[in-house]
């Protein structure tokens, strides 16, 4: 089953409240996404750590509800 925009952005905001985040339907399957995620919680981190936290976030549903998600990720200016 495919996971809806809404769905991601709840999970990532539940664990980095003040993150501004953008989504993307890639190919209009619900399947592969594009998400740009801006929160404080990434300042001082490399961009590994940056998309481990996000991946984290979605709880082990990458590769299973969640195919592909090209992420850009950055703590706010």
């Amino acid at each position: 089953m495919a996971m809806q925009p809404a769905e991601i952005e709840a999970l990532i905001k539940a664990a980095l409240p003040d993150a501004e985040i953008t989504i993307e339907d890639l190919a209009g399957d619900g399947d592969h996404y594009a998400a740009t995620v801006v929160s404080a919680a990434f300042r001082g981190r490399s961009r590994v750590q940056q998309h481990q936290l996000v991946y984290a976030a979605l709880r082990g549903r990458m590769g299973g509800e969640l195919h592909a998600l090209a992420l850009q990720t950055s703590a706010p200016a």
